[in-house]
């Protein structure tokens, strides 16, 4: 995500990118003296702890990073009158809801990784800074760690790959988030809390399996259900949120799963090549 957002939102203004080393999350005194240092007008938060099982056996670091950062980015952003960008998760849902989750529907996070996102938005809001807070899903791209880069090393490496097919979401390319957020800001959008995802729905299975049909890699992809795949970690079973709100407000919605893939896919392929 941040090194999509570095390239989205350089034509808005200067970009002033940190990493781990620099703006270190866990030091609540280091950060608030750089965001006073550099008095930005925006700060966007692209960072968070995302092991999902690791976080059961690491809660404090956890809602270190995903809660009690982002409530001091808020304070540090009201003080200044800027502008919070910050991003969260479909896992603050239980997953039991039917149909596609709005932004009103109450939170049910079921892992320790999830009720972390959850306070984060809470302590975000109870600041009173202005703040978007963007909550998407199944987030992949051609860098980093992520789903599509696993399952392209792992189609590589063996016979066949199983993949549960009971947990339902919306694939969500951090190039595409880059591009909205870009958007969004460009618009001014109202402060708010958003739902912002692909459009469609999938398995983690179908997912799997167009990833390999669009890298064309023959490794067979077997279906299984949550319960045979070992996981520290509660996930819920429908992860697809309800974007109508971003569409409503800010005009914009972001392409269905399938395009977005299609388009990360190429740049990973080109990537190998070059």
């Amino acid at each position: 995500m941040g090194w999509e957002l570095q390239r989205s939102l350089a034509g808005l203004g200067d970009v002033i990118a940190t990493n781990r080393r620099e703006f270190d999350l866990c030091d609540s005194n280091a950060m608030r003296s750089i965001i006073r240092k550099t008095s930005p007008d925006i700060i966007v938060n692209a960072a968070a702890y995302t092991a999902v099982d690791n976080a059961e056996s690491e809660p404090d670091v956890a809602m270190q990073v995903n809660a009690i950062a982002p409530g001091i980015l808020a304070e540090e952003a009201k003080l200044l009158g800027a502008l919070l960008v910050h991003y969260s998760t479909d896992y603050v849902f239980d997953g039991s809801k039917k149909s596609p989750y709005k932004e009103e529907d109450a939170p049910n996070p079921l892992s320790v990784y999830g009720r972390s996102k959850l306070k984060g938005e809470q302590a975000i809001a109870a600041s009173k800074c202005r703040h978007l807070i963007f909550r998407t899903s199944w987030v992949y791209g051609p860098r980093g760690r992520n789903f599509l880069l696993t399952i392209l090393k792992a189609a590589r490496e063996k016979p066949r790959l199983q993949v549960v097919d009971d947990q339902f979401g919306a694939p969500t390319s951090s190039l595409a988030i880059a591009e909205a957020t870009a958007r969004a800001l460009q618009v001014r959008a109202a402060p708010s809390l958003y739902h912002m995802t692909a459009g469609g729905r999938t398995s983690w299975f179908g997912f799997a399996q167009a990833i390999l049909r669009n890298a064309a890699i023959s490794t067979p992809v077997v279906p299984i259900r949550s319960d045979q795949y070992p996981a520290k970690a509660t996930r819920p079973r429908n992860s697809v949120l309800d974007n109508s709100l971003l569409k409503e407000t800010i005009g914009m919605s972001l392409p269905d799963w399938e395009s977005q893939l299609e388009q990360v896919i190429a740049q990973v392929l080109a990537r190998q090549i070059d």
